[in-house]
């Protein structure tokens, strides 16, 4: 399905050490280029993370931001007691030693390592649940991708309906410009008058039909526009493909504008390239 590179997705949990919350921004972009914006505590998970959005998406300039806020912890102090005896235990022998030395301060004793005990969350577990999460993000950003490229699909189909139409005039076109220049050149003639030669007339009609024949432009762009019809139920990516149909399409319009000989002719051109134009600025936004 047709996959647009425009897209949000916010997913978060919460834990009873902590919240986690996921936002994933995505626009368009010639190529994946992603932006982390992680806790330092979570950096590490950024290769991880790198490698499932490179096996996930392929096109589109991403932010994506990592929130992490732990849960406030219990106030009340909790002690290693035994870890305490003993470093009491060995101020004692040095005070054996050392008579003379400062009394022994209890918050310098809170601040040997270990004696006052945290309860932290387990960093491997919040690890883990932020990928699980940043999945879920993923997965949800996937799914607005591709209603917006259905949408956009469904734009660019109408717009190729209206090619069909115009391509079907212009074929109509073309003998009715012929005989109007016939006739004004019979005209022109006639009010200089002058003689003209049927024969040599219908020779410079031919040539001219010759000169003006659309139908190689009208056929090429007939046959791009059943393959961007192909390209949008395609289940790979194809925004890079559309893009130059969208250029073929528009040379091809360009080419119908040179060889008008009627402003008929001329507007169903400048239509063409009008449609064609709005189909190249959606076509930006698809993977």
């Amino acid at each position: 399905m047709t996959a647009s590179m425009t897209a949000f997705a916010r997913r978060e949990t919460h834990q009873p050490w902590g919240s986690l919350s996921w936002e994933i921004r995505s626009v368009n972009q010639r190529y994946l280029e992603p932006s982390f914006r992680l806790p330092d505590s979570l950096r590490e998970l950024e290769p991880a993370l790198r490698q499932q959005l490179r096996q996930s998406l392929s096109r589109g300039k991403l932010d994506l931001t990592l929130r992490f806020y732990p849960a406030q912890q219990d106030k009340s102090l909790q002690l290693d007691t035994e870890l305490l005896d003993q470093v009491i235990e060995a101020a004692d022998q040095i005070y054996a030693r050392m008579p003379s030395a400062a009394p022994l301060d209890p918050l310098k004793l809170l601040q040997w390592p270990g004696v006052l005990q945290s309860q932290e969350a387990d960093h491997e577990t919040v690890k883990q649940v932020a990928l699980q999460v940043f999945n879920e993000a993923l997965d949800e950003l996937q799914q607005h991708r591709l209603r917006e490229g259905e949408a956009l699909a469904k734009a660019i189909t109408e717009r190729l309906q209206q090619m069909v139409k115009h391509l079907k005039t212009a074929k109509t076109l073309l003998p009715e410009a012929l005989q109007k220049w016939r006739e004004n050149l019979l005209e022109r003639a006639a009010k200089l008058q002058v003689d003209v030669d049927p024969a040599r007339l219908e020779q410079e009609v031919v040539l001219l039909a010759q000169k003006q024949d659309i139908e190689e432009e009208l056929d090429r762009l007939a046959v791009h526009i059943r393959e961007v019809t192909r390209a949008l139920k395609s289940k790979e990516p194809i925004g890079r493909r559309l893009d130059f149909l969208m250029q073929e399409m528009n040379r091809e319009a360009n080419t119908l504008g040179s060889k008008a000989i009627s402003m008929d002719m001329t507007q169903v051109s400048v239509d063409l390239k009008v449609l064609i134009e709005q189909m190249r600025e959606q076509v930006q936004n698809i993977e």
